[in-house]
């Protein structure tokens, strides 16, 4: 029997084969990456069967349809295990978009510009960190955009969080109990400042005199009041190997305290599923980690545009599932046309409580879409996943200079042998009169020094 080349199974025998003989090159009919830097777009580089739901699944879901319990087994291949579980048991539902073929659609603009301008001038050192071809650091955007290893799949997200210089999220996190009922409702700050590989803020690419850092990043909580002031504070350096040094000040102690190196492992407060170590997936630096391998490629389903909601004038968001409807987001998904899926484990943190993470990148951007950590037994243990966005709809749009922001909007972080949610949205302003800003440049005095926390706590 002949077998048609471009027949619906030729994608998944293409990244079998793939996957098969160690080979990692993004794209089906076409290379990925050089369509992007010739087009903006993947229009050419993947059959119908990766571009359209209908397609892929022969019509049994539509651009429109909501997936649900009653019709997720037609694309159970295209969640992790744990949405899957969410969908199928938990009550959790996802509208159908059409994909997005527009990268500028994707992520931030200038991060895209930058890993164009930047492309083919990364390499890793003799000591494993990411440097120019004159041996410098990183000089802004994807360091790998068309990624050979898991490494570089894992590099690039690590290296800029956020894909902006310099980012002060607001927002507001929600705990779920195993009931159902929310048990914790918490407003809290994150910032983050890159150092090196600066694309937008002058200096650039480095910030004079701190060239040996990879960022400063901080949280600080605002409500409720028995828990306000309460801040922590960390400081990466550019060398992947070493631990950050996390700071934290609390309230009750009236002091800024050194917290261990390696605690990355707890919520810091309480109700929250959420830890220092799940930031973007890639919360530690990638080289305390190891035996990074890819273990999957192929299409799946993620919340990756159009997931802003202007109309609410505070960008809240509106939730459903769980005994009381209050335990999910709801969340458009559309068909990623490729996703690398990337298993790695914390060598370096022998007390660790889980022995790896899965990561679903979206093989367009690099971008995390999701990720299934597991504890020491090899059980399913956590989960975190999320939505993105450019901030505008047609008639709003918020911007972060020239074009409009690019960014997240909401996050789950499930432990899924306690059930309990944690539930993360960014808001537009929150009390206080804090608001989320992004590129400012005056971020560093005023929240990430030890100072700062110190005077936020008061």
């Amino acid at each position: 029997m002949r077998i048609r080349k471009y027949d619906s199974s030729y994608s998944r025998r293409h990244f079998m084969g793939q996957l098969a003989r160690g080979v990692l090159g993004t794209g089906v009919l076409a290379p990925l990456w050089p369509a992007i830097a010739n087009t903006g777009g993947i229009d050419g580089v993947y059959p119908d069967e990766l571009m359209s739901i209908e397609a892929y699944t022969g019509g049994k879901i539509k651009t429109g349809d909501m997936i649900s319990a009653d019709n997720v087994e037609h694309i159970k291949d295209l969640l992790d295990p744990i949405r899957y579980t969410q969908v199928s048991q938990m009550g959790r539902q996802m509208r159908m978009l059409d994909t997005t073929s527009d990268i500028m659609q994707l992520s931030p603009w200038e991060y895209n510009e930058a890993t164009l301008r930047n492309q083919g001038q990364a390499m890793f050192d003799a000591n494993g960190n990411v440097v120019t071809r004159e041996g410098k650091p990183w000089i802004g955007g994807n360091p790998f955009p068309d990624p050979k290893t898991a490494l570089e799949v894992f590099a690039g997200i690590t290296l800029s969080w956020g894909r902006h210089d310099a980012s002060f999220y607001a927002i507001q996190e929600t705990d779920v109990g195993p009931s159902g009922k929310v048990e914790y409702s918490y407003e809290l700050c994150w910032v983050e400042l890159a150092a090196t590989g600066r694309i937008v803020l002058e200096p650039k690419p480095y910030w004079t005199g701190h060239e040996d850092k990879l960022r400063y990043q901080s949280v600080f909580f605002v409500k409720p009041q028995d828990i306000a002031g309460t801040s922590f504070l960390n400081v990466w350096d550019y060398d992947q190997r070493q631990f950050p040094s996390l700071s934290g000040y609390l309230p009750s102690f009236k002091r800024v305290r050194r917290f261990p190196s390696n605690q990355r492992f707890e919520p810091l407060i309480a109700g929250s599923s959420l830890y220092l170590s799940d930031a973007w997936t890639a919360g530690d630096p990638f080289l305390t980690w190891g035996n990074y391998k890819i273990v999957g490629r192929g299409p799946a389903l993620a919340a990756v545009s159009r997931s802003w909601k202007p109309e609410h004038e505070n960008w809240q968001h509106t939730t459903h599932g769980g005994p009381h409807g209050e335990t999910f987001w709801d969340m458009d998904v559309e068909l990623v046309p490729e996703a690398i899926v990337v298993d790695a484990e914390p060598v370096k943190f022998p007390r660790a409580p889980i022995s790896k993470k899965r990561v679903w990148f979206d093989a367009r951007t690099l971008a995390p879409i999701s990720m299934v950590s597991y504890d020491r037994r090899g059980e399913m243990f956590r989960s975190f996943d999320g939505a993105g966005s450019l901030y505008t709809d047609g008639n709003n749009t918020f911007y972060d200079g020239k074009h409009p922001y690019s960014s997240w909007t909401r996050v789950h972080a499930h432990n899924i042998q306690t059930n309990r949610m944690t539930r993360l949205e960014q808001v537009k302003k929150l009390s206080g009169g804090y608001k989320t800003q992004v590129n400012s440049d005056d971020l560093y005095d005023k929240y990430l020094t030890t100072a700062a926390i110190r005077r936020l706590g008061r």
